[in-house]
């Protein structure tokens, strides 16, 4: 098949395996149709993922690098916009991707991951007590009553963040994540959240504190570091989306992985098997993020039989990555924590290697032995190909995941 036939990709993300699995059909490299008729280019293969996440003839300022933005050929209210607009570590390059990068990282210390364990297990129980009270012959949501709240009260309470003002912040997360809002809407919720983001900076400089969202603050002020408003502002949308939505997805996949393979799950929940393979092995083949915009070929590049010509966008296709055959063989689809090389490019590569990536291992290996000690015959309410999307083509999710939480009468 033609590598330059695009497919259009489904922006209410149905099947984002079965996607991946057809533009592999036209190589490493494909030709995708975003919304508004936009072209662009994506990378499902773990080489060439790799290569695009670490080759400086790509890059992610669109402001610099894309004609098609710089000419304002996009309207204001692209459903994607979002994704080109923000101005944190995840838009910029070189020097400045460095500077936000060294910011944040400060959030991520080895140290500062572990003494939130405190925080996890904290919000882990008062969570489960909250789904133990579901009558037995109710199926309960643990997507939204424990696989989304955990990591989003979690990564809210590193950085402060009122309880009062934790829906209006992730909203912004919540909606940049979905590729199925219309443009109207995309541009209602950028408006909103920037809002929700100043009020949240205007409390801390008001009431600066032992939090992280108090440190950026902090860290505008230092020589060779300075945040601006919109940096700061989008430095903290970043992390607050990525540190609730991706985490949220890499724990609803495993729940349902282990819900769905009774011989796996013994492995695990009997002590043969650790957690961190559960861990690894659900990263790798139910890769969180899906297909992330973007990055733009500075110059012409040559990827397998493709070329992607200056200023073309590219979308990364970690779901790709994670089962690519030329590494994973025949079994590349199939979910098995005993598989001895469980490589994946989840968490990006290189410069571009997930920050966060420590305290989401954290919160897995608190929240579900919790979960699986604490409802040990908890069993899905539905069939697993019944469970609804996400509605994006860019994250890797379901809707609502509803279980029984006792034996079945």
């Amino acid at each position: 098949m033609d590598a330059r036939c695009p497919v259009v990709l489904d922006t209410t993300g149905k099947d984002v395996h079965a996607e991946i699995a057809r533009l592999r059909t036209q190589g490493p490299t494909s030709r995708v149709e975003l919304p508004g008729g936009i072209l662009a280019w994506e990378v499902t293969s773990y080489a060439l993922v790799k290569q695009v996440l670490s080759d400086p003839r790509f890059q992610k300022d669109a402001t610099k690098h894309w004609p098609a933005y710089i000419n304002g050929e996009l309207p204001d209210n692209w459903p994607l916009i979002n994704w080109v607009e923000m101005e944190n570590m995840e838009t910029r390059d070189g020097e400045d991707h460095a500077r936000l990068r060294r910011l944040i990282s400060r959030a991520f210390t080895p140290r500062r991951v572990e003494s939130t364990r405190p925080l996890i297990e904290k919000i882990a129980d008062s969570l489960l007590d909250g789904l133990a009270s579901t009558p037995a012959d109710q199926p309960a949501d643990v997507k939204g009553r424990y696989t989304f709240p955990l990591p989003a009260q979690v990564i809210c309470g590193l950085f402060g963040v009122p309880e009062s003002a934790q829906d209006a912040v992730l909203y912004g997360g919540q909606v940049n994540a979905s590729t199925n809002y219309s443009g109207e809407e995309v541009a209602a919720s950028i408006e909103q959240w920037h809002q929700a983001m100043q009020d949240l900076v205007a409390v801390k400089q008001r009431q600066p504190a032992d939090d992280l969202t108090s440190a950026l603050i902090a860290a505008r002020e230092e020589d060779g570091s300075r945040l601006t408003d919109e940096e700061l502002v989008g430095t903290l949308h970043l992390i607050l989306g990525a540190g609730s939505e991706t985490v949220m997805n890499l724990l609803t996949h495993a729940v349902i992985k282990l819900l769905t393979h009774p011989g796996q799950r013994e492995l695990v929940t009997s002590g043969q098997v650790g957690w961190d393979a559960l861990f690894d092995e659900t990263m790798r083949v139910e890769s969180p993020v899906a297909q992330l915009p973007f990055r733009f070929a500075v110059e012409d590049v040559t990827l397998g039989e493709v070329t992607i010509r200056k200023g073309d966008p590219v979308l990364v296709g970690f779901a790709g990555a994670g089962r690519d055959p030329a590494v994973h063989g025949d079994t590349a689809d199939v979910f098995d924590i005993t598989r001895p090389n469980k490589t994946h490019l989840s968490f990006g590569h290189g410069t571009n290697f997930c920050l966060g990536a420590p305290l989401a291992r954290l919160e897995v290996s608190i929240a579900l032995p919790r979960l699986f000690e604490r409802f040990p015959d908890m069993r899905l309410a539905v069939a697993p190909q019944d469970l609804e999307p996400q509605g994006t083509f860019i994250m890797n999710g379901h809707g609502k995941v509803p279980i029984y939480l006792t034996p079945a009468s």
